[in-house]
């Protein structure tokens, strides 16, 4: 027996658990474009036909366009502030000692292994006592809360990985401290920002405990999901809408790693020696 086939054998087990868990991961999200087109307001088999009026009703709701323009605003607006943040939070983990810094980024960690209920509850409590009222700009608060750990974790091998000689030689050359950020660390951590980005915008655009709680008369688009699930007469639609944004959010995906594989490979032959 080959070493080739030797290894391929060994490592059968895991191919199979692999695609299990795709199976297992993906398969049940292929099912919302599959009902999307069923002419029947139940997502049961068999399918009783083929039909675009799940899609062409969606026009006719501006609720749900409100909603999902809301989305958008919160998620663009989170994904920006926590990107921005988590470049100069993770560039001071990685670059310098700070004191307690264990404790800080435990704390600022926080969010990803405490229930987001919690959160959730313990923001609206602080908010009613202040008199804030609740709106676009406390869920904004709220989510902010939620991706900025998101945004550091994702950022923080970046920084790791990128060699500080070349910002000591822009120094050498004469470069501040500012436009040496900006010219060089900048481009160089430019895939792990835009994979910030997405993430942020994503886990924002999905989330919907905090924004249960601090949305206002303003719901974002899975609030408004939810509401809509008592009602089966919008569920089609709803999965109409869903299926758009899969495929909307497939084609991002694509189109950030074809962004990132350019970046590193324009990288790679910028480090080349003259």
């Amino acid at each position: 027996m080959s070493e080739e086939s030797y290894i391929h054998r060994r490592n059968r087990p895991l191919q199979i658990y692999a695609v299990i868990f795709l199976i297992l991961l993906y398969v049940p999200v292929l099912f919302l474009p599959l009902f999307s087109f069923n002419d029947s307001l139940y997502t049961t088999f068999p399918l009783t036909g083929f039909t675009l009026k799940w899609y062409e009703e969606l026009w006719t709701r501006d609720a749900m366009w409100a909603a999902l323009f809301n989305s958008i605003k919160v998620g663009l607006f989170v994904a920006a502030a926590s990107t921005f943040l988590g470049i100069f939070a993770a560039k001071a983990i990685t670059r310098y000692r700070l004191p307690g810094r264990g404790p800080i980024v435990g704390f600022i960690m926080l969010p990803l292994v405490i229930p987001l209920i919690i959160f959730g509850v313990a923001l609206l409590v602080l908010l009613s006592r202040l008199g804030v009222p609740l709106s676009l700009y406390t869920v904004s608060a709220g989510h902010l809360i939620v991706c900025l750990p998101f945004a550091i974790a994702t950022l923080i091998p970046r920084f790791e990985g990128f060699d500080q000689a070349i910002e000591e030689a822009s120094a050498d050359l004469g470069e501040n401290g500012w436009w040496t950020f900006w010219r060089v660390t900048l481009p160089m951590v430019f895939p792990g920002v835009l994979a910030s980005f997405i993430l942020t915008f994503t886990v924002s655009f999905d989330e919907f405990i905090m924004a249960f709680f601090l949305t206002g008369t303003q719901p974002t688009l899975p609030v408004y999901i939810w509401g809509q699930l008592r009602f089966p007469q919008s569920f089609p639609s709803v999965l109409a809408l869903a299926s758009i944004i899969i495929a909307v959010s497939f084609v991002m995906v694509i189109l950030s790693l074809y962004i990132n594989r350019g970046a590193q490979f324009g990288g790679t032959k910028g480090s080349g020696h003259d």
